[in-house]
């Protein structure tokens, strides 16, 4: 196991928050991992994913967004959160210059990634990866967070279970077929928006994980 590295992140305001760096001595490529609204960027599927790609030569930024380091469970604002993903993705650059380098992150923090590269690219950034995009809040669908989508100019990719209430596949395929050759979607069976898949499908969660991360690192070879 590669060990994740504790470093501090500091903002264009001053303030600062904390990340973790994970960097294989393999190292072809670098992700800028962002966490859910829900849950900090230590949970055991950020873990999950940081472990995964450090095993497949990725390596990982975790990060905290302010309100998370504050203990809030209040999300920042969209520019708050945006600031936190600039200067993650700097700090990455910083600490790997030499690494292609890509974005993104779970949910909510997939979302804030790519709205700051909608506004302004993301210096040196590759391309996006979404862990389960939230495309709506759950019992409420449409497509309405997708718009900022169309511009961004880079390539994406999604990762998206068949049952996450929060990105009906009837509504999220259309929306990345509008978005073209700059958009890849990877529908992972039976998995919910944690990638959580019932017992009664025959299939396990690491199963899923083994699924997700394999895509995502194959994908990251192509634009590396």
């Amino acid at each position: 196991m590669i060990p994740a590295e504790p470093i501090t992140i500091t903002l264009a305001d001053g303030t600062s928050v904390s990340g973790l760096w994970q960097e294989p001595p393999d190292t072809r490529a670098c992700l800028v991992l962002a966490h859910g609204a829900g849950a900090g960027m230590t949970h055991k599927g950020m873990t999950a994913l940081a472990d995964g790609l450090a095993a497949r030569s990725i390596a990982t930024l975790r990060y905290q967004f302010p309100y998370m380091e504050r203990g809030s469970r209040r999300p920042d604002s969209p520019a708050v959160a945006h600031a936190a993903v600039r200067a993650a993705v700097a700090e990455a650059a910083r600490l790997a210059p030499s690494l292609p380098l890509f974005a993104g992150g779970r949910s909510f923090g997939g979302r804030m990634t790519s709205q700051a590269q909608a506004l302004t690219p993301l210096p040196g950034v590759r391309g996006l990866i979404f862990f389960a995009f939230p495309l709506h809040p759950a019992g409420k669908p449409s497509d309405d967070r997708a718009g900022h989508l169309s511009k961004v100019t880079i390539p994406m990719l999604f990762l998206q279970g068949t049952r996450d209430e929060l990105a009906q596949p009837e509504l999220l395929e259309p929306v990345i077929r509008k978005l073209g050759s700059q958009a890849t979607l990877k529908l992972l069976d039976h998995a919910d928006h944690s990638f959580h898949v019932p017992a009664k499908t025959g299939r396990k969660d690491a199963e899923v994980m083994e699924e997700l991360l394999a895509a995502t690192a194959v994908w990251i070879a192509m634009l590396s």
